[in-house]
């Protein structure tokens, strides 16, 4: 077990002591009910949620009234995007997104135009993954309700230019929803500054524990109206009803409340690691390619691309190393990451990717290590590869002509 090496940490986070210790009386100690409010155990829960609530806001420069607690980004996601389709139906159906999001945002909005509920415009991305601002202000019609650009990508840490779109937002009086997932708690996210009317974040992306999550929802300039999608108790403002997850919410505040105070080093640090693992790999390996903006992406992040290796050969050969593919199995094939394609990158070197999640817990030592293994690995799987020995003695594979005669 000691052996073990994770850098997983775009997929999740492994809980920070501290979260813990701050969560464990709320599992046997004030275990009232936060809704309960004749009696002390129930005033217990509802001051450990306020104070959770309280720095969530401050974390993102909002108002504690306006933040919303679901299960995870997943449903933050789908809250506000169907919640806005169905309360703004009479001002428009149009919804702008890009190819680059996560499936919670992308499978929402097929769900969407298969009901005929939403029209979509799925922007592109260049080939470092940015969209292109003008191709969002020509996008917008006088139909459109929302824009849904993610503030920083799961797979190859890139941040988009979240301020300018929030600009363009207001300009044009569409409210913007940003999935901050990856972003918050890791870099500096301002609702206000960036012009975002809705965000959704996740406690498990920022040390935090799973199933707790939020959404962020502006009350003024402009106030944003949502429609229930789960009702009951009328909770969270009616927005989100169902008894709260006491512990969870207050290990997502203390989570973002060691963000708020460690981030500004631990990002420096982690930026550190990144390049002392980009630069080992690339400088000893040849053939090799970043995925991604070279500087506007998370601090912990780094994807490439490996020529003439296989993904899933190379992670079968690091067991012992938590990375992941940038391919995904999807319908029982093994089909290439669709954000690589976005970016333009081929299929056979899209299948070769390999995206390592720095985070908190992570040492110099370890990337040492993980920089030797995959070092080792790939040199090794090189030596196998008929395709890297004819890319050796000069032969344009692109060119080759592979009919037999």
């Amino acid at each position: 077990m000691s052996n073990r090496i994770y850098m997983d940490n775009h997929a999740t986070t492994p809980m920070d002591q501290r979260v813990l210790d701050a969560m464990l009386p709320y599992f046997t100690e004030k275990y009232g009910n936060s809704g309960s409010r004749n009696h002390a155990f129930g005033w217990e829960a509802e001051a450990g949620v306020d104070q959770a609530r309280e720095r969530i806001a401050k974390l993102i420069n909002a108002k504690p009234k306006e933040i919303i607690f679901t299960s995870g980004a997943t449903e933050s996601d789908n809250i506000a995007l169907k919640s806005v389709v169905e309360f703004y139906r009479e001002k428009g159906n149009h919804i702008i997104t890009a190819t680059t999001e996560h499936k919670a945002i992308l499978d929402v909005c097929k769900s969407l135009e298969r009901k005929g509920l939403a029209e979509v415009t799925y922007l592109p991305v260049d080939k470092q993954g940015l969209i292109d601002l003008d191709q969002l202000r020509a996008a917008i019609t006088d139909k459109t309700i929302l824009i849904s650009i993610m503030h920083a990508n799961n797979e190859i840490g890139v941040i988009q230019p979240i301020h300018e779109i929030g600009k363009i937002a207001k300009e044009k009086g569409v409210l913007f929803h940003s999935d901050a997932t990856q972003g918050v708690g890791k870099v500096p996210v301002d609702v206000e500054a960036m012009g975002i009317d809705l965000m959704s974040f996740s406690g498990h992306k920022m040390y935090g524990p799973k199933g707790i999550g939020g959404l962020y929802v502006r009350a003024r300039n402009p106030r944003v109206r949502l429609s229930p999608m789960i009702e009951g108790g009328g909770q969270e403002r009616g927005m989100r009803s169902g008894t709260l997850n006491v512990p969870g919410i207050v290990g997502l505040g203390r989570a973002c409340e060691l963000a708020g105070e460690e981030m500004q080093e631990e990002s420096a640090r982690l930026l550190r690691l990144r390049e002392r693992l980009r630069k080992a790999l690339m400088d000893d390996l040849g053939d090799t390619y970043l995925n991604g903006h070279p500087t506007e992406r998370l601090p912990g992040n780094l994807n490439i691309s490996f020529e003439f290796v296989e993904g899933e050969s190379l992670l079968m050969g690091l067991k012992d190393i938590a990375v992941s593919s940038g391919s995904a199995c999807t319908s029982a094939t093994l089909e290439p990451s669709y954000v690589l394609k976005a970016l333009g990158v081929g299929d056979e070197l899209a299948h070769t990717s390999i995206r390592f999640g720095l985070g908190r817990f992570n040492t110099e030592e370890e990337v040492d290590r993980v920089a030797e293994r995959v070092v080792s690995e790939v040199t090794r799987l090189r030596e196998m590869s008929p395709l890297y020995e004819m890319a050796k003695e000069g032969i344009d594979l692109k060119s080759y002509n592979w009919a037999r005669d």
